[in-house]
């Protein structure tokens, strides 16, 4: 998957924080627009490591209010 259709999730010295334009300075990591990806971020410890930082329960938060959501072009029908 290309770098331009992931979200960009950068460290600063406040927290992290969503970099829409993927040109804040700071460390930062990838995720796709799948809110179980999303999902798993903010509960596990797997973006703190690719971050090299510890995140806080706000961090986490921001996260969880963050998750993309599904556009109706994505979202599958569940009819017969």
């Amino acid at each position: 998957m290309p770098k331009r259709d992931l979200i960009r999730v950068v460290r600063t010295q406040e927290g992290i924080a969503i970099d829409p334009t993927g040109k804040m300075p700071g460390r930062g990591a990838y995720l796709c627009h799948n809110p179980d990806c999303w999902e798993i971020a903010s509960k596990s410890d797997i973006l703190a490591r690719a971050l090299r930082t510890i995140l806080t329960e706000k961090d986490r938060e921001m996260l969880r209010e963050s998750i993309p959501q599904p556009s109706s072009e994505e979202q599958v029908s569940t009819d017969g």
